[in-house]
């Protein structure tokens, strides 16, 4: 059998504990259509099959404006108000899983309950893709489209970034595998061809999903880990996973502490990296000794060697408006500005503006009259 490459999770009933939820938001579109759905039993035997194809069948078997108007309030409903916790554990799980696996949602819900879901949960950049209810109705199409789109095969380490460096690929139907708790899921995924495993935690029995076809049916989230990644443990975190490109992860969403601040970290690095190779390519050199001490230091600065790579670079830091007298090791342990309107000007720079008057611009000529 072929290595699997992706994972497929149901959000209802697998992700999240749905049982309850669903049903009383589900329960208010039954009262105002009288669709006769009237227990959670009942509506959980919609998902014996395709929902939105049952859902039609309750709605006057499809008939045009209706079924679309209870479609709509449904969903209506799971825009707004539908908001319910992931199961136990299973945050672990997809944090470990999207690590060794392409992850996408393949969902009836809407795109909006997934988003939000996901994001308050803390795993919605763990997943790569996501085919919602509104935007594939039918689980055997989005399956047909997953598998003739190549790039689907580029997936996400719990980062916003897609992997760069996972070549694109076709899947083959047995490298992919579906995980859900219903029936109509199990059957819609061996109708596209794909392998299916199940959990027994959400609306549909475990005897009836392994008749559907579903390889195995999980009695914990772990077990999903114990089954896809066999000798492994689930101690992999959103923490401790490799990052989707090269270097620290990305600060999300996090606005820097102030404006500039990766403009002038990029000047202080190239600072630092100038002063190092200064020190190594060039011996330091003694200065005679200035007699009285004339620069104002009492002879303590103007005797014993002065490392010529270390004037220049205080020239250099002059320019990036940094302080005048730094040496390499304080500029690697502390914090310099490069903004000059944060420290007084030094003297370079005010020989500078008396050279240089008006920011060394020439004023314009006026013309006799």
């Amino acid at each position: 059998m072929a290595e699997l490459k992706t994972l497929l999770f149901d959000l209802d009933g697998t992700l999240v504990r749905t049982r309850e939820a669903s049903w009383e938001l589900f329960r208010q579109t039954n009262e105002k259509f009288g669709l006769g759905v009237d227990t959670p039993s009942a509506f959980f035997r919609l998902f014996n099959q395709n929902f939105f194809t049952a859902l039609d069948e309750k709605s006057g078997n499809g008939a045009g404006a209706e079924a679309e108007a209870v479609k709509r309030h449904f969903q209506e409903l799971l825009r707004q108000d539908y908001s319910p916790d992931l199961v136990p554990g299973m945050a672990n799980v997809v944090h470990a899983l999207a690590g060794h696996y392409t992850l996408i949602v393949l969902s009836s819900n809407t795109m909006e309950a997934v988003r939000r879901i996901l994001l308050n949960s803390d795993v919605a950049h763990c997943f790569a893709h996501v085919f919602s209810g509104d935007v594939a109705p039918s689980k055997v199409d989005a399956i047909k489209r997953f598998l003739a789109d190549p790039s689907y095969s580029c997936g996400r380490r719990c980062s916003p970034h897609y992997e760069e460096s996972t070549p694109q690929r076709l899947h083959g139907p047995q490298e992919a595998m579906l995980i859900t708790d219903t029936v109509g899921d199990v059957e819609e995924a061996v109708a596209a061809g794909i392998r299916v495993g199940a959990v027994s935690w959400g609306m549909h029995r475990a005897e009836d999903l392994e008749a559907a076809g579903a390889e195995f049916v999980c009695i914990w989230p772990e077990e999903l880990v114990a089954y896809l990644k066999p000798g492994e443990t689930c101690s992999l975190g959103v923490c401790s996973l490799p990052s989707a490109v090269p270097g620290p992860p990305p600060l999300i969403a996090r606005v820097p502490d102030e404006p500039g601040a990766a403009r002038r970290f990029r000047r202080q690095q190239a600072a630092v990296e100038l002063a190092a190779a200064l020190a190594s390519a060039a011996p330091a050199t003694p200065a005679a000794p200035t007699a009285g001490g004339d620069c104002g230091c009492n002879e303590s600065c103007c005797t014993g060697p002065v490392a010529e790579p270390e004037l220049l670079l205080r020239q250099v830091l002059t320019v990036l408006g940094g302080p005048a007298l730094v040496s390499p090791r304080q500029l690697q342990g502390e914090r310099l500005s490069t903004r000059t309107e944060e420290s007084a000007p030094t003297a370079y720079q005010e020989l500078a503006s008396m050279a240089a008057p008006n920011g060394g611009r020439v004023q314009p000529h006026k013309e006799d009259r």
